[in-house]
């Protein structure tokens, strides 16, 4: 997380309540308690009106002004359960993104709203590790467009070797399956990732190919099947 966002989250997190202490926010951040007295310190130091001391707690003197977000019950319950879901099935680096994301919402969320609490939740205590072991490389080898070299064992235990462009990751009947182009097949081939054995970036990068991309596949599926 930037410093900067951090900051901010702190500044949020301090709003919220009337006393804070610094092992919860390192908690919630995910940072050490003597980054946490860092950084009060430098929010002092450029005006912030926080006030406490170590071991003690923190809290805002007077209102920090941020602009609310003007969304109501429902559209609250669908951030908090999409979050949720991300937090629980989307790999180390998204979970982490996700739970700052909702802090800083709740942050600047109306008075009505801030004790709001969808009931629906998505555990993540049953969720396989190899499900998940793989998502944040494939999602930074697809945003980079990154070959990959891949050990994959199919549904019947044959095991291939495949290089592979990788084109998108979708959740299909509740598995994430990696989307690509398949050098071996010359053709579009999707890999269910829990089954992916070995996966290695290239240093190889490839260009953008006519027919050979996300939005052709997407075509190409509509034309099949409407």
């Amino acid at each position: 997380m930037r410093r900067a966002d951090r900051l901010f989250q702190i500044i949020q997190l301090l709003k919220n309540r009337r006393l804070t202490t610094a092992s919860l926010l390192a908690e919630v951040l995910e940072v050490s308690t003597r980054t946490i007295y860092r950084d009060i310190q430098d929010l002092i130091a450029n005006g912030i009106p926080v006030e406490g001391e170590a071991g003690v707690g923190y809290l805002l003197r007077r209102e920090v002004d941020v602009p609310p977000l003007m969304f109501n019950e429902s559209e609250l319950e669908a951030i908090q359960v999409g979050i949720r879901m991300v937090e629980a099935w989307g790999g180390s680096e998204l979970a982490s993104s996700a739970k700052q994301a909702m802090i800083k919402i709740s942050a600047v969320l109306p008075e009505r709203l801030q004790t709001f609490n969808s009931l629906m939740f998505a555990p993540k205590f049953h969720a396989k590790s190899n499900e998940f072991q793989h998502l944040d490389l494939l999602r930074k080898a697809a945003t980079d467009r990154q070959y990959l070299q891949m050990d994959y064992e199919d549904a019947k235990h044959a095991q291939t070797s495949r290089e592979v462009r990788p084109l998108a990751i979708h959740l299909w009947r509740g598995c994430w399956t990696l989307l690509t182009w398949c050098e071996l097949r010359n053709d579009f081939r999707n890999f269910r990732i829990d089954r992916i054995i070995l996966i290695n970036l290239t240093p190889r990068f490839f260009p953008v190919v006519d027919g050979e991309e996300l939005d052709d596949f997407i075509k190409e599926m509509q034309r099949k099947y409407g």
